[in-house]
């Protein structure tokens, strides 16, 4: 699909969410009271001109400098920004001038409902990220909320996020999913592909992508199954079905394939904003406070050589290796004959 075909359906055919005819790009309704509460300082018209499937604030935000790829008419990057604070930023990138137009009417707005001014917005197109004023390297977090989809290079997207994001920085990202690869004539259908349906990646090609661009260990923080509430265009996609999901991807030197055993352990101190008794990781590292967690080698860097350091105390080091981490992931090949031949279907 071309770029052109997006930005008239983003910049014309869109006039606001409700314009939407599926309900791909749209957010799940319960999100953390906190969210609501940044949500609230947010102008009404750029609220309205949201087209996001999730949540892309995560956390240990504060004295963060963010980039937000797709960012439309602001509202992510209005939200983050009161989130890492004066002395963070946020930039966002989208390609549609009207979307952009919107965002940059309302700086003023928001710089003065907040205190303090820290976010700019530049036009470009995320899979030539190289050609924008930003350095290599200086990103902490970069988010995206349902726009790689309607990239029409996937691949370049995440190995340009990976060279903008600092030395244990994330890109933390919501999008939508298909559970196969999109035929061609669905592709080329503009309405699907602007409803963030025939643009998405197949899900196993994106963990492919993403160890490509670097991201060695892509976590799924959640997901959920996309109902398109709309029957022409359910049977313009069947048989293929869709699912919005988060992934983290941490860029970090030194993660394995797999998830192997160090006998290390972390205990969360409690001490991130909103988070006093639990830390959520991914969707299966769900970490309470004060207590001893065991954790395999990745999951230990990505706590202690990212901005969550100060936040654990970490037990054990590299110096034994006990194998891989039970129960995650990385069968062993070795299946005990006694308890009988197991036929996988490949």
């Amino acid at each position: 699909m071309k770029h052109e075909s997006v930005q008239d359906y983003y910049g014309k055919v869109l006039q606001g969410s409700d314009d939407l005819q599926t309900n791909a790009c749209c957010s799940p309704e319960d999100m953390p009271d906190y969210v609501k509460d940044v949500l609230r300082n947010v102008h009404d018209e750029v609220l309205t001109r949201y087209y996001g499937c999730g949540l892309v604030m995560p956390q240990g935000l504060r004295g963060a400098r963010v980039l937000d790829l797709g960012c439309g008419a602001g509202r992510d990057v209005y939200a983050l920004a009161q989130l890492v604070g004066p002395e963070g930023s946020v930039v966002g990138v989208d390609m549609t001038p009207e979307q952009l137009a919107v965002a940059e009417a309302h700086k003023d707005w928001h710089a003065e409902k907040f205190g303090f001014a820290n976010v700019e917005f530049h036009r470009g197109f995320i899979e030539k990220l190289g050609e924008l004023p930003l350095d290599p390297g200086s990103f902490d977090v970069i988010v995206s909320n349902c726009v790689v989809n309607l990239a029409t290079d996937k691949q370049a997207v995440l190995r340009g996020a990976h060279e903008l994001l600092k030395q244990g920085g994330e890109m933390y990202f919501s999008d939508v999913y298909a559970d196969r690869r999109v035929p061609k004539a669905m592709a080329e259908d503009e309405v699907l592909y602007g409803e963030c349906l025939s643009g998405a990646l197949y899900w196993n090609d994106f963990l492919t992508f993403a160890k490509r661009a670097g991201f060695d260990d892509p976590r799924l923080v959640n997901h959920r199954p996309l109902t398109i509430e709309n029957p022409k265009l359910e049977a313009r996609v069947a048989p293929l079905t869709f699912t919005s999901a988060t992934y983290r991807l941490f860029k970090l030197d030194g993660l394995e394939t797999e998830c192997e055993d160090y006998g290390q352990a972390v205990i969360y101190k409690g001490t991130l904003p909103h988070a006093p008794h639990r830390f959520d990781l991914d969707a299966h590292h769900w970490i309470e406070t004060g207590k001893v967690f065991p954790v395999c080698g990745n999951t230990w860097k990505m706590l202690a050589d990212t901005r969550f350091a100060d936040h654990f105390t970490f037990i054990g080091d590299f110096s034994t290796h006990y194998g891989i981490f039970a129960g995650c992931g990385g069968d062993h090949p070795f299946k005990d004959e006694a308890a009988g031949a197991v036929d996988c279907g490949c």
